[in-house]
């Protein structure tokens, strides 16, 4: 059997960042059993309260049959604690996710010898140059470099990886296939030819403040460490550091310049515990007697590798020419915009159709869409969740929608 639909189906109805190893090991990691256990079989383990019970048992498979269909027109993998390719390291998280959508090549995932690179969007080129630097040394020797494919340090990271034909995996906030951060994606282009561009959020689902969070705990997750490279005292790439903490992971931090703000958070992190990085060595080190086979004395670079790295980069015209980040202009108050209906695109099916043509701004209830159109409950599920893929229509409480 195809595990795939229920991995989907539970992964919908839990939510993202839902605590769910108790109840995935209880069932001995079969979503199927879990799918044809009732309210009650569940609610007695005493895992998920009864609200999240309500939902999970109420959530339509349909939908999961159509993220399933849509990923396959498109080329996504589904990659879930069933699959030889599931990220060894998350396994064990009780906030694990349940499905990772992937473009590219899943097998990198597989990599236990891979370390994350984090830091400030609004980096200094000292901070960018070491990211690149240290994520390419540690690209040549076989290590997975894992960062968020924002811009910053996350880019110099993928970047330095990129530049030794190394294996990288982008993790995102969003869904595939959402319209974020467009500047970046001819480099989430190039993640995906040599490595993986990953989300645990199904396609088209839109960034926003609480998927980043979710996001990072993936990032540190998946890792066997977590190198923070530039931040500031209130850093969000802090906060993976702290996950990675919690999550029994190792924490290394660059050195930064003192007087700078923009090192605060770095610094506190080493004055706390973190293991400071001067050369990629401090990180092979964490790791020599894990694997032994691949990282000994013969492997260990040059202490100043990426002293001489970062110096390359630094005065080369492409490092120079790399695009800064500018704080956006405000724009002046508009007034409130009317919500025009959009026609219904070519690409629908026709339920798709007929429900689109029935829902406005006002409202309405799945029961009365399916009366008016004259199909099944089933079908009517089935062409909402299209809509809400295509980001057509949104639900609303009390199983009603309209137009998004």
């Amino acid at each position: 059997m195809n595990y795939d639909l229920y991995w989907v189906w539970l992964s919908l109805g839990l939510g993202a960042g839902a605590s769910c190893l108790d109840l995935v090991t209880y069932f001995e990691w079969n979503p199927f059993e879990i799918y044809g256990s009732t309210f009650n079989e569940i609610f007695s383990l005493n895992v998920l309260n009864k609200k999240r019970v309500e939902k999970l048992k109420s959530f339509p498979i349909q939908k999961a049959e159509e993220i399933l269909r849509i990923s396959k027109e498109n080329g996504w993998k589904i990659i879930t604690p069933s699959s030889k390719y599931y990220p060894h390291n998350l396994i064990t998280l009780q906030d694990l996710p349940l499905v990772l959508y992937v473009q590219g090549d899943e097998t990198v995932l597989a990599n236990e010898m891979s370390v994350s690179v984090v830091g400030a969007r609004k980096a200094s080129d000292y901070g960018r140059a070491v990211a690149r630097a240290l994520s390419a040394a540690m690209a040549s020797l076989g290590f997975t470099v894992v960062s968020g494919g924002a811009l910053g340090i996350d880019s110099a990271a993928h970047q330095g990886a990129l530049d030794e034909n190394g294996k990288t995996v982008c993790v995102l906030g969003c869904g595939l296939n959402t319209k974020y951060l467009m500047e970046n994606q001819p480099l989430r282009d190039e993640i995906a030819k040599n490595g993986a561009v990953i989300t645990e959020f199904p396609p088209m689902t839109p960034a926003s403040k609480t998927t980043f969070p979710l996001r990072n705990r993936i990032i540190s997750g998946m890792t066997l460490g977590t190198v923070v490279v530039e931040a500031g005292e209130k850093s969000g790439s802090l906060i993976t550091a702290r996950l990675a903490s919690e999550q029994g992971r190792d924490v290394f931090a660059v050195p930064g310049d003192l007087v700078s703000s923009s090192f605060l958070g770095t610094n506190n992190l080493i004055r706390n515990g973190a293991i400071p990085v001067f050369s990629p060595n401090d990180v092979l080190e964490q790791y020599c007697y894990r694997f032994f086979d691949k990282i000994n004395n013969e492997t260990r670079l040059p202490d100043d590798e990426i002293i001489r790295r970062a110096q390359k980069y630094l005065m080369s015209d492409d490092f120079k020419k790399e695009a800064i980040i500018k704080e956006p202009k405000k724009k002046a108050e508009e007034p409130k915009k009317v919500t025009v209906k959009k026609e219904a695109p070519k690409y629908l099916t026709p339920n798709a159709v007929k429900v689109y043509e029935l829902i406005s701004e006002t409202p309405v209830h799945v029961d009365d869409i399916t009366d008016s159109c004259g199909i099944s409950i089933t079908e009517t599920l089935s062409a909402l969740t299209e809509l809400e893929v295509y980001g057509l229509v949104r639900q609303i409480s009390g199983r009603r929608y309209k137009i998004n």
